[in-house]
């Protein structure tokens, strides 16, 4: 069992959990950018974030780090205004790297669970839309990811799940958190108790994902989908973030969050075009700021 105090203490963002950014990724302007195990590519204003430790995106530490720095990056980068996370054509990701992990202790697997933890926090954190483009496999940590993402799109034949418990474990990157949050607390249960798998199919019919589609289609329709969303009011759709972010809280504190980030809207190009849109009759011309 983790040591709790221990691992609230490395989730409050611990020195060796904040690596050097990707090469390009400094000056705020993603381009393209590389990692050993994760690379950042835009296409007009819309970034991928692409997992590729072949044959199976296992997810180790490295591979947790250089994801928080894409998460980082991309939410940085003012250029950017929707991204899509993928894993390639065959796997999104199969989960930790197992080979690794038998044998740790506590610590060992403190910093590597922290690390993929915090990774997902940034990625939800993106105040921008953000597709999780899933071909093949999305299990244990690799599905932690997808649930980080606010759309989910699936391939006909993809697999979901938390299968952690087969393991002796149970999903520590935040797939206890925010499974129930998609697909209510019972059906949670079931899926981490169990540890089974589910098909596209079911899926879809739960929650879990928000489109299927055949598998050639995922990334495209991703992209494409991410392209018309880099079209629409980002500073706000960024407040959406955060305000439906804030939902899980006590009823006072998430009202105001929303209050917050709804009152910081007026002060954006956007707002202020959008409302004028609307009395001219036309439709608005959005800036993303």
């Amino acid at each position: 069992m983790l040591h709790l105090q221990r691992l609230e203490r490395a989730l409050a963002d611990p020195p060796w959990a904040r690596p050097p950014l990707l090469e390009g990724a400094a000056s705020g302007k993603i381009g393209a950018v590389r990692g050993e195990f994760v690379r950042v590519e835009a296409e007009g204003a819309v970034a991928t974030i692409r997992l590729d430790r072949p044959p199976a995106n296992a997810l180790s530490r490295p591979v947790a780090l250089e994801l928080r720095d894409a998460a980082r990056g991309v939410a940085a980068d003012g250029t950017v205004r929707a991204v899509v996370v993928w894993g390639g054509e065959r796997i999104f990701a199969a989960g930790a790297d197992i080979k690794a992990m038998v044998g740790y202790g506590p610590a060992e697997i403190e910093r590597d669970v922290s690390a993929l933890e915090l990774a997902c926090r940034d990625l939800e954190a993106i105040p921008k839309p953000v597709i999780a483009a899933i071909n093949g496999y999305a299990l244990g940590g690799g599905c932690e990811v997808a649930l980080a993402a606010d759309f989910r799109f699936a391939a006909a034949d993809a697999w979901l799940g938390q299968p952690e418990i087969r393991l002796g474990i149970i999903p520590g990157a935040g797939g206890t958190q925010r499974l129930p949050r998609l697909v209510g607390l019972a059906r949670a249960r079931e899926l981490i108790f169990s540890g089974r798998h589910v098909d596209a199919d079911e899926a879809l019919a739960i929650g879990l994902v928000d489109r299927v589609l055949p598998p050639d289609d995922v990334y495209p329709v991703a992209l494409a989908e991410a392209a018309r969303w880099a079209e629409g009011p980002t500073e706000a759709l960024g407040a959406a973030k955060v305000a439906l972010n804030a939902a899980g809280d006590a009823l006072e504190r998430g009202l105001g969050r929303e209050r917050e980030v709804f009152v910081r809207l007026f002060e954006t190009h956007d707002q202020e075009e959008g409302m004028r849109a609307f009395l001219e009759k036309r439709a608005p011309r959005f800036r993303g700021r």
